[in-house]
């Protein structure tokens, strides 16, 4: 085998002790990991390359960008990689399913407490403090995957015509798919790729688009007819994830268009009511899924939005763990990776954009919007503090009231 080889990602016999000890340590990482992807991923690297040594360096590495390349939330994917390394095909369901498990009960009891208590003075307080936070923590992550995902005049341009497309109503996955394909055009053309590309984008071609899709949408006509279901529900958080790139946040904009804009089944504020316990509780922010599905369908619901929305992530990593390598180095999958990320940009800074209406209702929430990004921003101060420290402030307001 030559130098040239793609690296396999091949994974270790299972043993009974093996999976005993995956599970233990999953399951506390579901309990304990709070902060978000990036420092969920930081949590694996220090247990299982430095303390345990599971994995050297590079394996982590190659694991950690198969995860950023297929669909889905990329700390889930990596802890059901690092199970299937380690265990093979039980450790890849065992790994993933311990991670998810923590993080589904605590919402679950979070949901069930909101449905019974939502309205009291302390609850609403909480939210009332926690919300102007959690948007500042999105438009954290949105700088952060700026800095990586605009790296040319032409995302730069494409970036904002994602925005501006999204906020008048164009359909996510559509932006999506065809960010990728414009910069996989430019990219990978010989003759006048980025020209095409460009006219894809070009003032002209937006006013047509937009005239086109404004005078017609029977898709989303027909999903605002359609009352509430289990199996729609469960498709709905299917379809999202099988087909969201980006960081969990760009998940807002997904959840925003689906069940706010198309089928009406929640409102603006239930929306950032479920961010915030998304944010408040450890392991990953996908779980705002199971918070939403109790919500509508109680614990059938949020039983089956959970497994809709991560049953893809499983499906991806089984079929990916044997070709990611050889897809990592294709210049092709990489632009077209370049315009997903720039158009989950896009689509963060809209949903952002939307939401401030309901989360900054007075000059007290503008001043802890303001204070959080101060701390964030120039202090570098982990968004679990911020956020406890806002709800305190917010359950504090409302004893006094």
């Amino acid at each position: 085998m030559d130098d040239e080889t793609p690296r396999t990602l091949p994974h270790a016999p299972s043993q009974p002790s093996d999976l005993r000890t995956l599970a233990a340590y999953f399951l506390k990482l579901g309990f304990t990991a709070f902060g978000g992807p990036a420092a969920h991923i930081a949590l694996m690297h220090d247990e299982v390359v430095k303390r345990r040594r599971w994995l050297d360096e590079q394996t982590f590495l190659d694991l950690l960008g198969a995860a950023n390349l297929i669909p889905g939330p990329t700390s889930t994917e990596l802890a059901i990689f690092i199970g299937y390394r380690r265990a093979g095909w039980r450790g890849l369901v065992l790994g993933g399913l311990c991670f998810i498990l923590p993080a589904m009960l605590i919402v679950m009891a979070l949901a069930w407490a909101y449905v019974q208590f939502g309205s009291t003075p302390q609850v609403r307080g909480l939210l009332y403090g926690v919300l102007p936070v959690v948007i500042v923590i999105i438009a954290q992550a949105a700088s952060s995957l700026g800095r990586r995902a605009i790296t040319s005049a032409l995302t730069a341009v494409l970036g904002i015509t994602v925005l501006l497309l999204y906020l008048l109503g164009i359909n996510i996955l559509v932006l999506l798919i065809a960010a990728g394909l414009i910069v996989l055009l430019a990219k990978n053309s010989n003759t006048g790729g980025a020209a095409k590309a460009a006219a894809l984008i070009s003032p002209r071609y937006l006013v047509d688009t937009l005239r086109a899709v404004s005078t017609s949408n029977p898709i989303a006509l027909l999903a605002a007819a359609i009352p509430f279901s289990l199996p729609l529900l469960f498709f709905t958080f299917l379809k999202i994830g099988a087909v969201l790139y980006g960081s969990g946040y760009v998940l807002l904009a997904f959840l925003h268009d689906d069940f706010v804009n198309n089928l009406g089944w929640l409102t603006e504020q239930q929306l950032l009511d479920a961010v915030a316990i998304g944010q408040v509780t450890p392991g990953p922010v996908f779980t705002t899924a199971t918070f939403i599905g109790y919500l509508l369908g109680g614990v059938p619901g949020a039983l089956g939005a959970t497994l809709g929305i991560f049953l893809p992530s499983f499906f991806f990593v089984a079929i990916s763990s044997q070709i990611i390598p050889r897809l990592r180095n294709s210049k092709w999958t990489a632009s077209f990776l370049d315009g997903i990320n720039v158009a989950s940009l896009g689509l963060m800074v809209g949903v952002t954009l939307q939401l401030t209406q309901t989360a900054f209702v007075d000059p007290l929430t503008i001043a802890l919007a303001l204070v959080t990004a101060l701390l964030l921003f120039r202090f570098h101060v982990n968004s679990t503090w911020l956020i406890a420290g806002a709800a305190i402030i917010g359950l504090l307001l409302s004893s006094t009231t």
